[in-house]
């Protein structure tokens, strides 16, 4: 996934920038609303609600159709993110781990089509079947959930904590090994071990295998 960061402050992109890219985002940035005008195209646009011309990010918007997420700060934050026409909106401070996930749930409802595709791989989403080169793979309820998740961002790394808190439920008790059980057996079944890559420390990813 391709960002656009529109934020005056140098001091608060690089962080996050650098954040982003921990999770296989990478992120663009520009520092006005002039600038994001003439920006090349992207998915999506993290725009600082107080820039002096943010208005014009809604012209960025219409232009492109990328989602538009705005980060503010007080109170107000609902009734500039909506007056921007904005897909979303995140108040300050925040943590990378939060925009990440504000940023999917914004992908997923501005995602058109049921059908999730990772090269061979196919997801639909509404029935819950899942194919490798058009052959249907029988998948438990948790081995699907573990792969929708991360097929919404593919080559995205994904934490493992977050991956325990959507697929078991915030109240998981612990790692333990239970996610790595679930990795392993789904590996299995898609056929190659290359479609799900560990990322030592921080989580897993889903690729194309090579």
């Amino acid at each position: 996934m391709k960002v656009l960061l529109v934020e005056h402050d140098d001091a608060v992109a690089g962080p996050l920038i650098d954040g982003l890219a921990l999770y296989g985002i990478l992120a663009d940035h520009v520092a006005t609303g002039a600038a994001a005008l003439a920006a090349p195209p992207t998915d999506m646009v993290l725009l600082d609600a107080a820039l002096p011309d943010a208005d014009i990010c809604q012209r960025l918007r219409s232009t492109v159709g990328a989602p538009l997420i705005v980060l503010t700060a007080g109170e107000e934050g609902t009734d500039r993110a909506q007056a921007l026409g904005a897909d979303g909106y995140l108040p300050k401070p925040f943590s990378v781990r939060e925009l990440v996930a504000c940023m999917r749930a914004v992908g997923s409802r501005s995602r058109p089509a049921p059908v999730q595709t990772c090269g061979p791989l196919t997801i639909d989403t509404g029935t819950h079947e899942v194919r490798v080169h058009k052959i249907p793979v029988p998948l438990s309820p948790k081995e699907y959930d573990l792969l929708a998740l991360l097929a919404q961002e593919p080559g995205a790394v994904v934490p493992r904590r977050h991956i325990l808190e959507r697929v078991w439920g915030p109240a998981f008790p612990g790692p333990g090994k239970t996610l790595d059980f679930h990795v392993a057996s789904l590996r299995r079944k898609l056929g190659d071990p290359g479609w799900i890559e560990n990322r030592r420390g921080i989580g897993f990813r889903l690729a194309i295998p090579v």
